[in-house]
């Protein structure tokens, strides 16, 4: 497979598609990943301007492969409301004095999450019980548990809490 333009169209004789390689008599000036090419008809929904929603020249035929990137967006985007790491609302934190700037997050030990959740049962502590005593919020408990800290923005007050009321070490 042709990583950049082997020139090989440029006398006009060319054959070949620069980027599979296939024998093709439709091949069609292409921008891919910055490096200009001649491409078969597989390999032009490749092209970084159709992509973008240019046109390079003549019309487009519509089929199932013209589809795929709004499909896979899509399919992105349900699998991402079905499963957040974050909900884009980081008002709760803010306002309950977790502002990372002020209170940020040390550098945990590895397995902390696994540690936390050991730690909380040993103690006789459910999940929610435990968020309610911390007075934090039982999703910020969960991420930390999940060894998620980082991406659910739980400041460094909430691992200092879960050290010292479950007398174990999670920062380095």
């Amino acid at each position: 497979m042709a990583k950049y333009s082997t020139g090989s169209s440029a006398g006009g004789g060319g054959t070949s598609c620069e980027l599979c390689g296939t024998e093709s008599d439709s091949l069609r000036p292409a921008q891919v990943a910055g490096a200009e090419l001649e491409v078969c008809p597989e390999c032009a929904p490749h092209d970084d301007a159709q992509k973008r929603g240019g046109n390079r020249g003549g019309s487009r035929s519509r089929d199932r492969r013209d589809d795929e990137p709004s499909r896979k967006q899509k399919a992105a985007q349900n699998v991402a409301k079905a499963n957040p790491v974050w909900d884009g609302d980081s008002e709760h934190w803010e306002q309950e004095g977790t502002n990372y700037d002020d209170d940020p997050l040390p550098y945990l030990v590895s397995e902390y999450g696994s540690a936390v959740v050991e730690a909380r049962r040993e103690a006789g502590y459910q999940r929610e019980e435990l968020a309610d005593e911390l007075g934090v919020p039982e999703a910020d408990l969960l991420a930390v548990e999940q060894g998620r800290a980082t991406q659910a923005g739980v400041g460094g007050g909430l691992i200092a809490a879960l050290e010292d009321r479950l007398e174990i070490t999670l920062a380095e």
